[in-house]
């Protein structure tokens, strides 16, 4: 009997910099919103209601679609105790699943590993950015980094081999003082060797890519379309990671966020209606998420960094709503002016790893938590 039913694939937007939880689902309806924040407060007739107590961000209109379809999971309070506040830290923790060490073992490389273990396909992950994530490093697990995949690999196969240079060059350089030369260099060692394979795999992606979906002149936009014609082509990619930012709005928030929501959202509305095209959605979840919020009170034109955040799964395949309870915003429930996480985000991974991927999530998030079930 023949079977239609596709692999999972899992897109991960990271939302570099610390997004404002409280000015991307907004609680318009608390005073004490108002209260905290006259420089930033975003006004009531600009929030885009989802229902009687909070809204979203005027410039987000795509992500009130996809919740108004049921399309939209909106994940409330996430992150983990005793948060050091520090971007990098933050993020690490994020992409390791360890906030007591320092970790060397990306989730999702992990994750990787699980999916391909005899390693049979060398672009079973994609990593777009000029930098390669540590969610993705796990020694002997092969990643496929892209910066630009309009030139990647089509200069007789040498810009690709350069392009991962150039991006694990960076990685090196980022990583081997926290981490030791040692680690770092063990990972280059045994991923090295298949930069030019997947840029022989990777630039038949473009060749075999048509499309009516006109994508913005944006980083993020043209990611996710170099994410799409990946997709589209076939070649068994189950896990792309990409991020855009910054969000960390200091100051000038108000102008900073509006640019950046506004470029996410367009990009999702084109990724989306790309997929759809090419009857390629029902097998995709997108994962957005960020290393942390920002504190309940504005510091006169912006914001700074706090524990909690939200974070957010679309697909058709998603059961939309909201997940979690809402940190309490009142002065005597904060924690150094912070939203005081109420869901650890290995639950979220937890989510993604069993009900989406069907993986043992235990060994990878290195324990069990409350799971939300939007999946």
């Amino acid at each position: 009997m023949t079977t239609t039913q596709k692999d999972p694939v899992l897109v991960v937007l990271q939302l570099s910099g610390g997004n404002d939880y409280l000015n991307t689902v907004i609680p318009y309806t608390d005073p004490i919103y108002r209260d905290s924040r006259p420089a930033v407060g975003i006004p009531d007739d600009q929030i885009l209601g989802i229902d009687g107590d909070v809204g979203f961000h005027p410039a987000m209109g795509t992500m009130k679609d996809l919740y108004d379809q049921g399309n939209l999971a909106v994940i409330r309070g996430v992150g983990y105790p005793d948060s050091p506040r520090s971007h990098f830290r933050s993020m690490d923790i994020w992409h390791t699943c360890e906030p007591e060490t320092l970790g060397t073992e990306g989730w999702l490389g992990l994750a990787t590993r699980d999916i391909d273990p005899n390693k049979e396909n060398i672009v079973t992950t994609v990593s777009f950015g000029p930098s390669l994530f540590r969610a993705l490093v796990l020694p002997g697990v092969p990643v496929a980094c892209v910066d630009n995949l309009a030139s990647y690999g089509l200069l007789t196969g040498i810009t690709g081999e350069q392009q991962r240079d150039q991006i694990l060059d960076r990685f090196s350089r980022m990583y081997a003082p926290e981490l030791g030369n040692d680690v770092v260099t063990e990972y280059l060692g045994q991923t090295g060797l298949e930069a030019m394979k997947c840029a022989d795999i990777l630039k038949v992606a473009p060749e075999r890519y048509s499309s009516t979906v006109e994508y913005a002149d944006t980083t993020i936009s043209q990611k996710l379309k170099g994410i799409a014609q990946i997709h589209t082509a076939g070649l068994g990619t189950r896990i792309f990671y990409c991020d855009h930012g910054s969000f960390d709005n200091h100051a000038n928030q108000a102008g900073m966020l509006d640019t950046l929501w506004t470029d996410v959202s367009l990009g999702i509305n084109d990724f989306f209606a790309d997929l759809s095209e090419h009857d390629a959605t029902d097998n995709v979840i997108m994962l957005l998420f960020s290393e942390f919020g920002r504190r309940v009170r504005d510091n006169g034109s912006g914001t700074d960094h706090e524990a909690a955040g939200a974070a957010f799964v679309i697909s058709d395949a998603v059961k939309g709503g909201q997940y979690g309870e809402y940190p309490s915003r009142k002065a005597e429930d904060l924690q150094q002016g912070d939203l005081v996480p109420n869901l650890d985000f290995r639950g979220l991974y937890t989510t993604v790893l069993e009900d989406w991927f069907k993986l043992d999530a235990k060994p990878i998030v290195k324990g069990n938590f409350e799971a939300p079930r939007f999946l």
